[in-house]
């Protein structure tokens, strides 16, 4: 294939012309992606579903979807690629990405044969979503979320036709997440119908009540077969590997990734003592007082990170992006909290209303994350709002290559929110609360022992236990928060190197620019395409904008 090499070009120079089979095949598998993606317990590949669609997992629909993906993948390699723009390049790996997913989820992960767990997000974590959207309640969700909670013991049917080889530690974790769910779903119930109680008419009640007798008969179920489960959870490192090259699109071996993950542990540790002592005679700031105070200061926090944006020159802040705030946990939420992320990025088609995070009261009790926010949000604003997921996204889903609007895979997503934390340290942000420079450093703590962690539980070397144990003894964080973090990379091996490696990458591109363009290279023009482009894997962003293909020879 011919590679084109890039001189100095603005933003809007880089795309032209679209290769018209591969936007159309693009927008084809969007469409079907879009009625059959499992729904995970993840925020950023979170979609828009038609109102009346329900998960079908039937052992019929399993089948489909995996013809599907040959379908979809021989349609891809037929397509002639003479005459391919950079940019049709990109797209086409992107794409090829897409489509591996599926297999990926289908036949190497046997998400539906193998994944207990994989249920509870097509059930409770799919009347989760719908709960988390922040946009009014009407009689339409209420509709919505009957539907949801009927399809719920169908879905577990299906699951006891499909589960043939279940995963014992997958099964323990599916259990533990159901425990005590009918008092769960009743609380749920309560609070929805006392909020809304013109839309239910008691209704509701009926349908939460089978959904909870389908839950606690499929915990029942899975408790019975564990004497006879499959120990064994882990991908293996060929898997691991074919993860990276064909979707994860990360040029690098799981040897590499590691030594990569150890050398920005001892940087983190290092910058954080260092900051520590800095920092010593400084008094630390108080827990907000009330849950009020901290929603307040947020606003001003996220209005002030878009000024000190504009102002350093560092990433344009279009005029028609939204706030990202921050509102009380409502009980009906909170019921079923554990079942997702607590942040409603609005979406495509919502992208006049404000991205909203949930937050429980300030506490002593509040684990890693909240706990943090609790002093300061501006690192939760930073990384899931502005200038991080959120505002990536609501530019990603505007771009005009249809294969660049949807989350792909999350290495890109990641290491852009990751970036951007250490971004805003660098240049000052912090300098009213030095303490809060402390808690950038322990999260690039976590962020680097997710990589160690990631690898060693995808290669059978850590069980989940010690994993969790490992990153609750080494960030250090709260036990808790560290048992659910080692539970989900467990089964979504990949998911936990992408903050890390995808910051690194984003590193080395920038740094080989400057290099490359000297006193030309436009810092705010490679942030600007980078938003834009958020969902595209670095190494592909480095093949686009720099024009440098040296990492595309191991992924093609």
């Amino acid at each position: 294939m011919k590679i084109l090499i890039l001189s100095l070009v603005s933003v809007s120079m880089l795309f032209g012309q679209q290769n018209s089979d591969l936007k159309a095949l693009s927008i084809k598998f969007i469409e079907w992606r879009r009625g059959t993606q499992p729904i995970t317990s993840d925020d950023i590949p979170r979609i828009e579903r038609d109102p009346d669609w329900v998960p079908d997992l039937s052992p019929i629909a399993v089948a489909n979807s995996n013809a599907k993906y040959k379908e979809f993948l021989k349609t891809l390699e037929s397509i002639p690629q003479s005459g391919w723009s950079r940019a049709d390049s990109i797209d086409y790996l992107l794409l090829r990405s897409a489509i591996e997913r599926v297999n990926w989820e289908l036949n190497v992960l046997d998400l539906p044969g193998r994944h207990p767990e994989f249920y509870i997000n097509q059930t409770v974590g799919f009347v989760f979503d719908l709960l988390a959207i922040s946009s009014p309640f009407t009689s339409q969700r209420a509709k919505e979320l009957i539907l949801r909670l009927n399809s719920i013991p169908k879905t577990l049917k299906n699951a006891q036709k499909n589960l043939d080889d279940p995963v014992k530690p997958f099964a323990m974790i599916a259990i533990d997440q159901l425990r005590n769910i009918r008092k769960k779903m009743d609380l749920m119930v309560k609070e929805l119908e006392s909020t809304y109680p013109r839309h239910f008419n008691f209704k509701l009640e009926r349908s939460a009540n089978k959904a909870s007798a389908a839950l606690e008969a499929y915990s029942l179920w899975l408790e019975d077969k564990l004497p006879s489960m499959n120990e064994d959870f882990s991908v293996g490192e060929s898997a691991y590997k074919y993860f990276l090259k064909k979707i994860a699109l990360v040029p690098y071996s799981p040897e590499e990734l590691f030594r990569m993950g150890n050398q920005e542990w001892d940087r983190s540790v290092t910058f954080e003592t260092l900051e520590i002592a800095r920092n010593k005679h400084i008094p630390s700031p108080e827990k907000f007082s009330t849950v009020e105070a901290e929603i307040n200061q947020a606003r001003i926090d996220e209005q002030a990170i878009r000024d000190f944006l504009e102002e350093k020159n560092i990433l344009t802040v279009p005029t028609w992006a939204k706030h990202y705030t921050l509102e009380a946990m409502p009980d009906y939420l909170q019921a079923l909290a554990s079942f997702g992320e607590l942040d409603d990025f609005t979406s495509p088609t919502r992208l006049t209303e404000n991205s909203v995070r949930y937050i429980p009261d300030p506490s002593e009790k509040l684990g890693f994350f909240y706990g943090t926010a609790a002093h300061d949000p501006r690192p939760l604003i930073i990384h899931e709002g502005t200038p991080g997921h959120y505002f990536q996204l609501i530019q990603s889903w505007k771009h005009e290559r249809p294969i660049r609007r949807y989350y792909i895979d999350s290495n890109a997503n990641e290491g852009i929110g990751f970036y951007v934390e250490e971004l805003l340290l660098q240049l000052g942000l912090f300098e009213n609360k030095p303490h809060t420079r402390e808690i950038i450093y322990r999260f690039m703590r976590l962020r680097a022992l997710r990589v160690d962690v990631d690898i060693n539980l995808a290669i059978g070397e850590y069980s989940i236990s010690d994993a969790s144990e490992y990153l609750a003894s080494t960030v250090p964080m709260d036990l808790e928060s560290a048992s659910s973090e080692a539970a989900y990379f467990a089964a979504t091996p990949g998911q936990a190197i992408t903050y890390q490696i995808g910051k690194i990458q984003i590193l080395k591109l920038i740094s080989d620019a400057r290099v490359l363009w000297e006193d030309e290279f436009d810092l705010k023009d490679y942030h600007d395409y980078m938003m834009k482009n958020g969902n595209v894997p670095i190494a592909l962003q480095r093949w686009e904008y720099l024009g440098k293909n040296d990492e595309i020879k191991y992924l093609w």
